[in-house]
């Protein structure tokens, strides 16, 4: 089995109660810190799993049987340019260069503050062109479509996360 390290954001319960921590701790999250940060729980785990998908489907199932809401998946799978270049293991002056179209071609346009200085890519996409071009890993193309089909699950309230992060990562294995 191997650790997979995540994060999970959350709401629904009081930060300020005796218990907040160890209902996490007693719920399962027992790999997991908790934190209250601007607003928001936090939960990072470090998680083992004979999969990435396994890890997150336990560790939602897990801080929602506390009574807390999923509200999504971290790492945030939309990306600046430096946090492509951090994710991808490249320079930023390289990602920008992609990003022109000055270093190969079929980078992927941005999908937020598209008008903006500072655009955001989703990181699937992004990551699905570095692994195509041999730049990244299987295995973290993988968690960044785990994630993205998390979160995607979470918004539409699909309560069958598991299969269908399941369904995502036989797809991508016999794509």
């Amino acid at each position: 089995m191997k650790n997979y390290e995540f994060s999970i954001i959350a709401s629904g319960l009081d930060p300020q109660a005796d218990d907040f921590e160890a209902k996490f701790y007693d719920g399962g999250c027992d790999d997991a810190l908790v934190s209250f940060q601007k607003g928001h729980t936090i939960i990072d785990f470090a998680r083992e799993a004979p999969s990435v998908d396994q890890a997150i489907s336990s560790a939602i199932e897990n801080v929602t049987s506390v009574g807390a809401v999923v509200d999504r998946v971290e790492p945030d799978p939309l990306v600046s340019l430096s946090e492509i270049s951090a994710r991808a293991g490249v320079t930023r002056a390289a990602v920008s260069l992609y990003a022109k179209g000055d270093r190969g071609t079929g980078f992927p346009a941005p999908v937020a503050k598209v008008t903006d200085d500072r655009p955001l890519w989703l990181w699937s996409s992004v990551a699905r062109w570095f692994f195509l071009r041999g730049q990244l890993s299987e295995e973290d193309l993988i968690k960044a479509l785990v994630v993205k089909e998390a979160n995607d699950a979470i918004a539409s309230g699909d309560k069958s996360i598991g299969e269908r992060l399941k369904r995502c990562v036989v797809a991508r294995l016999v794509a």
